[in-house]
């Protein structure tokens, strides 16, 4: 193994840690303005789920660190370079149909990558994977039924998913692009295969957009990757938001 290995083990556990994370606090924003009840629920639990896959990643990231930190301090005291979310998680609720898009692209995403994850060679992270694909199955049904009732819905409700696809596909770009960290997880038998990933992805997002009656959208040169640490106007309010009590009191608790 590698010298440099177990850095790069850690920081690749981090990255899917921010990521779920950053998509549970946009979600939690949710809670009492979803368009009705269920929704309200439905969005609620997805949150609830990636909160749990964010604490047992973040556990599991302060141990492969080894210096003491625990899933709070990463989650509450590092500072918003440090975090290595996808761009795409830390975008703008928006209105239900920029919600349900974002969910749809990540979950597409999520599904195919937990399935590699899953056989892991990192005992901890397989286990994860495994218990979060279950969680991911129904996170996908949900948006991808939802993504079609909006396409193939009503004039509104189709150019306003239209339009929230366009917003958001620049942000799935870094999803499936693979780095030095990912190249070096993927060799070790710790990562999955990102270019398997994005069959998968393109597979699924091709027959739920048909479904929807809704375009692909065309795919821009990018080259700002939230994994690298490297964020937009977003992500420094939402973590202002998320992390205020701890810092007004830090190590309080209750």
């Amino acid at each position: 193994m590698s010298a440099v290995l177990p850095d790069r083990h850690f920081l690749y556990v981090l990255r899917l840690a921010d990521s779920n994370l950053v998509l549970a606090q946009r979600l939690g924003e949710l809670i009492g303005h979803a368009p009705a009840l269920e929704e309200d629920l439905g969005i609620a639990n997805v949150a609830l789920d990636l909160l749990g896959q964010a604490r047992l990643l973040l556990a599991h990231a302060g141990v492969l660190e080894g210096r003491g930190r625990d899933e709070d301090m990463l989650a509450f005291l590092r500072a918003e370079h440090e975090f290595l979310n996808a761009t795409l998680t830390e975008q703008p609720n928006g209105d239900f149909g920029d919600t349900i898009a974002r969910q749809f692209l990540y979950d597409s995403w999520q599904i195919e990558l937990y399935g590699q994850l899953a056989q892991s060679a990192d005992p901890t992270l397989a286990a994860i994977a495994a218990k979060a694909l279950k969680e991911t199955r129904y996170h996908l049904r949900y948006s991808a039924g939802w993504l079609v009732r909006l396409g193939d819905g009503t004039g509104e409700s189709h150019a306003r998913a239209h339009a929230a696809l366009e917003r958001l596909w620049p942000h799935t770009v870094e999803l499936c692009d693979p780095d030095d960290i990912d190249a070096a997880m993927f060799a070790a038998g710790i990562g999955a295969d990102l270019a398997t990933v994005r069959r998968g992805w393109d597979r699924r997002i091709d027959e739920t957009l048909a479904e929807a009656t809704l375009e692909r959208p065309a795919t821009p040169p990018w080259r700002w990757y939230g994994k690298r640490g490297e964020h937009g106007e977003y992500l420094g309010r939402l973590l202002a938001e998320m992390q205020v009590l701890q810092r007004s009191h830090p190590g309080a608790s209750w």
